[in-house]
């Protein structure tokens, strides 16, 4: 249990505490909620760009953080986003005194979808992995793009949960537009994905 692991395993323990207070409000100021929730989540997701360096950077690289460590991010990401979109209280701006020059309702229902096409990315992502390495025995890299879409994944849900207490004056479109990125690059990535390994494929079996 070197240190890679304790991080993984640290951020796999913090997800279902952020989740609880995401999805649940117990003070009077909701923001509170929202600054423990951003706390715990954007910690979690330091320690996600923690591991693999120090793993890689000490030759710490074990087959249980290789499989632990994707499995923390995608519950990271998803369970921030499933809650966000249960929640009760993130998207009632008006009980802070938010206000938004972008409809509210605009911003729930990009987050929402996005959220689902977040799902069917790592669906197809994690599926096709499985094909390449029963097909060649290959292991699929993060890419680039991949890591991209995971880094616009942790601003979008971050600015959903802190725009409306560090930058209320930009009343919702840090979160309208980091949305809108989050959702550009985790389709790019997941195309990128599938054309890239396609061959892999065999149509005829």
């Amino acid at each position: 249990m070197n240190l890679p692991n304790k991080l993984t395993l640290g951020r796999i323990f913090a997800i279902p505490f952020f989740i609880f207070f995401l999805t649940y409000n117990f003070f009077d100021n909701p923001n509170i909620s929202r600054i423990i929730a951003a706390g715990l989540f954007i910690a979690a997701s330091i320690t996600d760009f923690l591991d693999g360096h120090i793993a890689r950077s000490r030759n710490l690289i074990t087959d249980f953080g290789k499989f632990m460590d994707p499995l923390a991010d995608k519950f990271l990401i998803l369970g921030a986003m499933f809650a966000i979109c249960f929640s009760g209280y993130v998207f009632d701006y008006h009980a802070v005194g938010f206000t938004t020059t972008v409809s509210v309702d605009v911003i729930k229902h990009l987050f929402y979808w996005t959220a689902i096409v977040v799902v069917f990315r790592e669906l197809a992502v994690t599926s096709m992995r499985l094909v390449v390495v029963k097909a060649s025995g290959a292991v699929i890299a993060a890419s680039s793009l991949g890591k991209i879409k995971t880094v616009t994944q942790i601003i979008a849900t971050s600015a959903v949960m802190l725009e409306p207490v560090i930058f209320p004056f930009c009343h919702g479109w840090i979160t309208l537009i980091s949305t809108a990125a989050m959702l550009f690059f985790t389709v790019l990535s997941g195309v990128n994905y599938i054309k890239s390994y396609w061959k892999f494929i065999d149509t005829n079996k």
